[in-house]
């Protein structure tokens, strides 16, 4: 299918062949008709990257900001290199298409392949959607109308959000596609309007539209008033898309006594006091399509807000649009001016960003009809002959960890060749497949299990999918290198292993990525400890806090941090006393009041099978000043100190000794002992440490929930799923 991206770092925009992506759970697969460019937005972003680095870095001070703290955090050469990566990666344009549901993912109810919908969703040929970011297509209403439905959205919870009835006086600020649309909602609802605008084309359509009133210009509060009855209108509506503070200043201005101002466009923002403090205005930034855009249950998942709570959804808004369009009272066909089949899609930018000086409005993109088998491979490049010895590895995920960390690393190994790169979506693989050197790029995991070049495959996904792909890679023949966590459940770590036991000697390499038990430090450290036990360990970890609705702090995708991240710590206090936890304990801090998690500020104890102590303290929220992990180990008359994984201090018989460790966590020791293995050395982290720090885990999140010490399973034994 194709697809039209944005590349950030050069400014192109162009049309990429891209793999159909799949319907995950809650999400339905729409093959597209016709999609509508977003003038005010996609040129937005369009005109940002087409800056230089200087010009993109005063458009977004926040941005910079992160790079300094990145900078001072992990040195300017890895945040160089990082920042590089993503300034590389590719942009998917638009939001507001329609076409046919081709596919539905699991859970979906309510639509059936074969249904016309509008669809929150990128210029693409084939798009994946949650079922909540699709709406119905009435009989009455084309495609190409349909195609207005978002960007007709964004417009409706904007007239929703100034609360108005009807006979109300309204002023619109800005003509473009959105105040147009604005413009005919408001008419259908009963509201007076006056709409301004510089262009006089513009005022001219609006007035066609059914606007009562256009000024041209830059009109006076005294004009408005005079259309208000003298009093002000009763709302400000402000489409425009400028960075002058003025459509602010004409809104509190214009406003009645108690008016409300609402800002779908992008305007100056410096609020003027004086008339919002004597008027009493009340002042409104709209979100997007309305309530769910931005809510990964609602949008992501598919699960809807009841209607009794929530009247207006984002979902019901695009409905009503569609309703709204299949009456005649919001006639988008008169606001088309060009189309352009998708291939021709980098001529209708040059059109929205004034390069092609041309009047415009709706430009509409029009797409080929949907193949009746989708493809969900491309060939990146030609695969030369296998050579001896080589590892043929595929990649499974390429989200920031596997593209700026892992990616990179594995550029360096010899000896490997890159096959398949599968994501969900497809641009991801097609782009960084192609930059990285692999033969295809994929959606479909399918792929990678038939493909008889593939020998390993490393997946880098979202935790929820690490066990299925697991068991499905080792029953397909190749060695595993997943990212921790191995899993987010104990029903699945039971799995899994049920899975190795089956397939015995011929179970290939199963590794998980605890780079840390690889680090130069920890082999110092069990050097230093070597027949010492028990040991007592301190390990504190401290993180930068993350929202609460991030997707790691999620247990059913994510697994939440303790899972995540936490598991790092236990495994490396595994590795360093070469033994099992036995029971494990975790605690948080309670926090009144609050609504953030507190997963991410715990101790956890640990209590090894040969009688050591490991005391994981996970702390967010802290300092970012200080060295994020730290490690002290008690035992044999010696005590050792490791700050940052850098400096150690080795404390006996009374003197101390320093040592630099030069900062590395074992990224690269980790991928060298995997493919070792791959060709047919020993497994890098013994089986049952991978079993039993996972459990360890699993175990750490129920003991914080039941306030009670849990038993880990014995080495050797399956891990118990059931409460005790």
């Amino acid at each position: 299918m194709k697809q039209v991206v944005q590349e950030v770092r050069s400014g192109r925009t162009t049309v990429r062949e891209i793999p159909a992506p799949i319907a995950g759970p809650g999400q339905v697969v729409v093959g597209t008709v016709a999609s509508l460019l977003s003038a005010g937005t996609e040129r937005y972003v369009v005109e940002l990257a087409r800056k230089s680095l200087i010009g993109k870095a005063r458009q977004r001070p926040d941005q910079v900001r992160r790079v300094l703290e990145k900078v001072r955090q992990e040195g300017l050469i890895t945040t160089f290199h990082q920042v590089m990566a993503k300034l590389d990666e590719p942009m998917a344009l638009g939001y507001s298409a329609a076409g046919v549901v081709l596919e539905l993912g699991r859970g979906v109810q309510g639509m059936k392949p074969g249904d016309r919908v509008a669809v929150a969703g990128p210029h693409a040929g084939v798009i994946a959607a949650g079922v909540n970011l699709c709406a119905r297509i009435p009989d009455e209403v084309s495609f190409e109308q349909a195609a207005y439905t978002s960007v007709g959205a964004i417009a409706l919870e904007g007239v929703r959000l100034a609360g108005l009835g009807l006979g109300e006086r309204v002023l619109v600020i800005g003509l473009g596609l959105i105040g147009q649309i604005t413009v005919c909602l408001l008419k259908a609802q009963g509201c007076r309007v006056i709409g301004t605008d510089l262009d006089p084309e513009k005022l001219a359509l609006a007035k066609t539209l059914g606007a009562d009133e256009v000024i041209a210009g830059n009109p006076s509060a005294e004009q408005v008033r005079v259309f208000s009855g003298g009093h002000g209108v009763d709302a400000v509506i402000i489409t425009a898309a400028t960075a002058s503070n003025a459509p602010i200043e004409l809104a509190a201005a214009a406003s009645r006594v108690r008016g409300r101002i609402v800002l779908v466009g992008v305007v100056g923002l410096e609020i003027p006091r004086q008339p919002f403090f004597e008027k009493e205005l009340t002042f409104t930034v709209s979100s997007s399509l309305g309530p769910g855009r931005f809510d990964a249950a609602y949008s992501d998942k598919g699960i809807d807000y009841p209607v009794g709570h929530v009247r207006w959804t984002m979902q019901r808004n695009m409905e009503a649009v569609l309703d709204t369009i299949a009456q005649g009272k919001l006639p988008v066909e008169q606001l088309t001016t060009h189309r352009f089949p998708i291939e021709r899609a980098p001529e209708a930018y040059e059109l929205i960003t004034g390069a092609t000086k041309a009047p415009f409005l709706g430009v509409i993109l029009e797409h080929p009809p949907a193949p009746a088998r989708l493809v969900r491979r491309v060939e990146l490049r030609a695969a030369p002959p296998a050579s001896s010895g080589e590892v043929g590895l595929s990649l499974i995920g390429a989200g920031n960890y596997a593209r700026l960390i892992l990616m990179p690393m594995l550029e360096r190994q010899r000896g490997v060749r890159f096959r398949g790169l599968c994501t969900a979506k497809g641009l991801s693989a097609e782009h960084s497949g192609r930059v990285k050197g692999y033969d295809f790029a994929a959606t479909e995991v399918q792929e990678i299990w038939d493909d008889p070049h593939t020998h390993a495959v490393l997946i880098a996904t979202r935790h929820d999918l690490h066990a299925e792909l697991v068991t499905a890679a080792l029953r397909a023949g190749k060695h595993v290198f997943v990212e921790k966590p191995l899993c987010i459940r104990l029903e699945e770590l039971e799995a899994i292993a049920r899975c190795v036991d089956e397939l015995g000697e011929r179970c290939p390499v199963l590794m998980v990525g605890y780079n840390r038990r690889f680090a130069p430090a920890t082999a110092r450290l069990r050097e230093i400890f070597a027949g010492v036990s028990p040991l007592s360990i301190s390990y504190r970890f401290s993180v930068p806090p993350i929202p609460p609705d991030h997707w790691v702090q999620d247990e059913d995708v994510g697994g939440g941090r303790i899972v995540g991240e936490a598991t790092h710590a236990i495994d490396t206090c595994v590795a360093i006393t070469g033994s099992t936890p036995a029971r494990v304990y975790a605690e948080s801090v309670g926090k009144v009041g609050g609504i953030e998690t507190t997963d991410d500020r715990v101790f956890i104890t640990l209590r090894h099978h040969d009688g050591s102590v490991s005391s994981v303290s996970y702390q967010s929220g802290g300092d970012r000043a200080l060295p994020p992990e730290r490690i002290e180990i008690f035992g044999g008359g010696k005590v050792a100190i490791l700050d940052g994984w850098d400096a150690l201090e080795i404390w006996s018989k009374g003197e101390v000794q320093r040592e630099r460790m030069g900062k590395d966590k074992g990224q690269k020791d980790e991928l060298d002992a995997f493919f070792r293995a791959c060709r047919g050395g020993t497994p890098p982290i013994p089986w049952d440490h991978v079993v039993g720090v996972t459990e360890a885990s699993l175990l750490a999140v129920r003991s914080l929930r039941e306030g009670v010490p849990e038993v880990c399973s014995a080495p050797g034994e399956l891990p118990a799923v059931a409460p005790p």
